[in-house]
């Protein structure tokens, strides 16, 4: 299926491990131009070479910012919008990923997966209001934040549902003006180096229970998530916003009506 994205312009955060970087390629498979961003500078320089040398014919940008320094974020967006002639998706994909029933922690998860999407998604709508490719906004939030886990209290869960109650917020408001918002919520999604391979080796009993509660028998790939992003973003799904979708291999087991 053609997904219509050629030539339009889509701002990554967190563009260079994991879901991020396959969010990215899956764009730029799609003919779609990318600007990106993340913290390590040897990993954006590493990657934006990779993707030029697979991608030669398309505008290709990479940026070493912390998305908690707010005004850096606003600052970014700002340079995309001008040096692309416009922005017209936006995914944030960062995420402070941290559990502990501690004030710091919450602290550090509402500025990392809200606040800082807030100022994100703020600063880019003058440039997604301009856009006329089907302007779109994916949030990546979590499993987590439809589904009790743990057996105590902590900001993850709250602040993923926090996220989605924002971007289907958004959504409603947006609609007017032809922007759609969606959410995509991964459950385990396993990849070197990421948290699962992490807990894989240094925590191997957790690991096994984890997987225990996957009912397809197996963690997620970093792709399947990044395809349904792109979708979400193509016009070919033009009448689909608000949606909440759910990559975890059934390891939900509610229901919403």
């Amino acid at each position: 299926m053609h997904l219509q994205l050629d030539k339009s312009t889509v701002l990554v955060t967190g563009g260079t491990k994991g879901i991020g970087r396959s969010i990215v390629e899956h764009f730029l498979a799609e003919g779609a131009n990318v600007a990106f961003c993340a913290r390590t500078a040897a990993d954006v320089t590493a990657c934006l070479a990779e993707y030029r040398k697979a991608y030669p014919g398309l505008k290709i940008e990479g940026k070493t910012l912390d998305i908690d320094d707010l005004e850096a974020v606003k600052v970014w967006v700002n340079e995309v919008g001008e040096e692309f002639g416009g922005i017209d998706s936006v995914v944030s994909n960062v995420s402070a990923m941290t559990s502990a029933n501690t004030v710091d922690s919450w602290k550090r998860m509402f500025h990392t997966d809200l606040l800082s999407v807030v100022v994100l998604l703020e600063a880019a709508l003058p440039y997604l209001e301009k856009s006329t490719k089907s302007p779109s906004i994916i949030t990546i939030s979590s499993v987590s934040g439809v589904e009790l886990d743990g057996t105590v209290p902590g900001p993850y869960g709250a602040t993923k549902a926090a996220l989605i109650h924002y971007t289907q917020q958004l959504a409603f408001v947006l609609a007017p003006k032809g922007i759609r918002a969606n959410i995509v919520s991964p459950g385990n999604i396993y990849f070197k180096d990421g948290v699962w391979h992490k807990c894989e080796v240094q925590r191997p009993e957790a690991f096994a229970r984890a997987m225990a509660n996957n009912p397809l028998g197996r963690m997620g790939k970093p792709e399947e998530v990044a395809v349904q992003v792109v979708l979400c973003a193509s016009p070919r799904s033009g009448f689909t916003s608000g949606a909440n979708i759910l990559v975890d291999g059934i390891e939900h087991k509610g229901v919403h009506f």
